[in-house]
């Protein structure tokens, strides 16, 4: 069994060499995880530290910079760098969570109303048509301001509006899988159908769920960004790139990286792992792959 993991591993790395821009992303979602991974080590000070008599500290490239703060300090004296780093646990964790519970819940949807059809179908289809008409913002805005901000709520809201994208693609997938003929030859042997789902249509789905899971992950974490910039997110003192987003914007015209520093992080993780679904997808699409 590990002879064979450590084989499809093998085989996996090689197929990752022949695309250079998935291996690209795959570098640059390894650098912000490991951030995120080694921050207690990496990070210089405490991300809530404060010292008024350094505050609004320049970066090291401009004038009159301190070498103690490397990305210089917000308006309370806090450290730009370690916030920074902080802020990527944050932002990575939400992203992952939120997306491991959609995909939990979208996918178990989108297998029942696929293989079971009928009006469970219709219940699960409708339910769907609902949530994606539905104004994201203006539900997520509105569960947040009615259940306030945290760690908690965040995840929850944002794992109960990301579900329907997952239903939807494995509906149409199972659709096709149940017509055919190896899983019809499974069933007319007596295979139960939650043993037909397992066996035979769950693996035939791995590919367009992780390669779909790899793009909501960069979407969950715009999301996770864009309330805490508004406030509705992870609460201050806390780091987090939207937060450090939101504190930077009344500085913009004269110290412009307060708010360029997070959204650079925002910008460079969100790429990464768009580039690194790019590779994935080329990487188990066996029509692109041999090519």
């Amino acid at each position: 069994m590990l002879r064979e993991q450590r084989k499809g591993f093998r085989k996996l790395l090689y197929l990752m060499r022949q695309t250079r821009v998935g291996m690209i992303g795959l570098t640059m979602v390894a650098f912000a995880l490991s951030l995120a991974l080694l921050a207690p080590f990496l990070s210089p000070k405490s991300p809530l530290e404060q010292n008024l008599q350094a505050r609004l500290k320049p970066p090291f490239w401009e004038e009159k910079t301190d070498p103690q703060y490397k990305l210089g300090t917000d308006q309370v004296g806090r450290d730009l760098l370690s916030r920074l780093i902080y802020g990527s646990r944050i932002s990575l964790s939400v992203g992952f969570l939120t997306m491991t519970f959609s995909a939990l819940v979208g996918i178990t949807l989108g297998i029942l109303a696929g293989f079971y059809r009928g009006p469970l179908d219709s219940i699960i289809s409708n339910g769907v048509n609902i949530m994606m008409s539905f104004p994201y913002i203006l539900l997520a805005i509105s569960v947040m301001a009615a259940a306030g901000p945290g760690y908690r709520n965040l995840v929850l809201v944002l794992g109960l509006t990301g579900w329907p994208i997952y239903t939807r693609l494995v509906r149409a997938e199972v659709i096709e899988l149940k017509s055919r003929d190896f899983v019809t030859a499974a069933r007319a042997l007596g295979g139960r159908n939650s043993g037909v789902i397992l066996k035979h249509i769950l693996p035939n789905l791995a590919s367009s769920i992780i390669v779909l899971s790899t793009f909501e992950l960069a979407r969950m974490i715009i999301r996770e960004s864009f309330l805490s910039f508004l406030g509705l997110g992870i609460p201050p003192p806390n780091a987090s790139w939207g937060g450090m987003l939101a504190e930077g914007r009344s500085y913009m015209l004269g110290l412009w990286w307060l708010a360029a520093i997070p959204g650079s992080a925002i910008f460079f993780t969100t790429l990464g792992i768009n580039l690194m679904g790019d590779g994935l997808r080329d990487w188990l699409d066996p029509h692109t792959r041999n090519r």
